[in-house]
């Protein structure tokens, strides 16, 4: 890797797994482990994972520790340990994940464990296991529970620990600056193969369908699960700004905005960069709006007060309920339509291209909340691609 750019790591569910292959192997044959290699499958690439400890329990029973490295990350579970138990019992050869202390549970009373990590696990563990077995393996982490006050997650769900989320092996350093070049770079790729040769002129027109751009990992699961081609789908992390002026400089005509609501308002106040270390406001652009679309001062007042804006929303939802009124309605579809037209302005100040820009929000519960009328238009385009 070139010495400028940032050094990557690993997400949760590579360490985890890394564990549970230590515990495991350990059980097979009892001897001190410092690595263990896996095949991360996405990307289709086999890594040396450090194993800080490894002994047994009893004599079918192993425990193995390993500690978080995401690379050069402002990432909150940098040296987080975590703890794989793998029991080893009669059987045919299935695997049973299970989730321990500091592992979330979801609305549904399952370990926060997806399916990335479900498949990593299952699928290094299978190249080992033995016949006649079936293998039990508990993930643990420690410190999730007092990590995870630290975070969303409560947002979408998921209470008393971290879950094992991610779509790929690879954490990239998404808040490190420099690694917004690689994201330039990945975006203007992805431009390069979707545009159109021009007919007779050798030349290239822009895409044909929108692009959608998903902040984080939530977003990129739900486009997955309603059938958006993933070729159309592109990561920005918290750099929305300069990647929606990456993608008009290079031609894109069209953009969906697809994320959490708690995070793409901060886009409805002008703030174009979403980490939380640079800057929030999200309260008083929610606020703001809520004004705007006429809500009483007194419940204006109180919607100030909301810790969230998932508590805002909630407050809306209730006043709805209560009093037969449509608030949440009306001050999401102004949300909605502020994200596009603030955001098609910023893509003109800078580069002085015309992009139609939509946008469409979820709740933490993975609920689509809000569609603007263009956001509505370029999602439906895409459905037919």
């Amino acid at each position: 890797m070139p010495e400028n750019l940032p050094r990557r790591g690993y997400t949760l569910p590579v360490f985890a797994c890394a564990a549970a292959v230590a515990a495991y192997r350990w059980l097979q044959k009892p001897e001190p482990i410092i690595s263990v290699s896996l095949d991360l499958l996405t990307p289709a690439e086999i890594v040396e994972i450090p194993i800080e400890q490894v002994a047994g329990l009893r004599s079918n029973l192993a425990l193995a520790v390993t500690k978080s490295d995401p690379g050069d990350n402002l990432d909150l579970t940098r040296n987080t340990p975590l703890w794989a138990m793998v029991e080893v019992l009669p059987g045919t050869g299935e695997i049973t994940i299970e989730g321990g202390e500091g592992i979330g549970v979801n609305p549904q009373g399952d370990p926060a464990i997806y399916r990335y990590a479900t498949r990593l696990l299952q699928e290094n563990l299978r190249r080992l296991i033995a016949p006649g077995e079936n293998l039990r393996v508990t993930i643990v982490m420690p410190e999730g529970r007092k990590l995870a006050e630290r975070t969303s997650n409560a947002a979408f769900g998921i209470l008393e620990g971290l879950s094992l989320l991610g779509t790929t092996g690879i954490s990239q350093p998404l808040s490190s600056p420099d690694q917004l070049k690689i994201f330039q770079a990945e975006l203007q790729t992805k431009i390069k193969h979707l545009a159109i040769p021009a007919s007779n002129q050798g030349l290239e027109m822009p895409p044909a369908y929108p692009l959608v751009f998903c902040i984080g990992e939530n977003g990129l699961a739900l486009v997955q699960s309603m059938g958006i081609d993933s070729k159309y789908v592109v990561k920005t992390a918290n750099w929305l700004g300069s990647m929606l002026v990456t993608a008009a400089s290079a031609g894109v005509r069209s953009i969906l905005l697809f994320g959490y609501h708690g995070k793409l308002i901060k886009l409805a106040g002008g703030i174009f960069h979403t980490h939380h270390h640079l800057a929030d406001g999200r309260l008083e652009i929610f606020t703001a709006i809520a004004a705007k679309v006429g809500l009483p001062t007194p419940q204006l007042q109180q919607l100030y007060q909301c810790p969230t804006t998932d508590e805002a929303l909630g407050l809306l939802r209730t006043w709805d309920q209560a009093e037969q009124s449509v608030w949440a309605g009306l001050v999401y579809a102004e949300i909605s339509q502020q994200i596009d037209r603030k955001a098609a302005e910023y893509i003109q100040i800078h580069t002085e291209q015309v992009v139609k820009v939509g946008s469409v929000l979820f709740d933490r519960s993975r609920q689509i909340i809000a569609q603007s009328p263009q956001g509505r238009e370029l999602l439906s385009q895409l459905r037919q691609v």
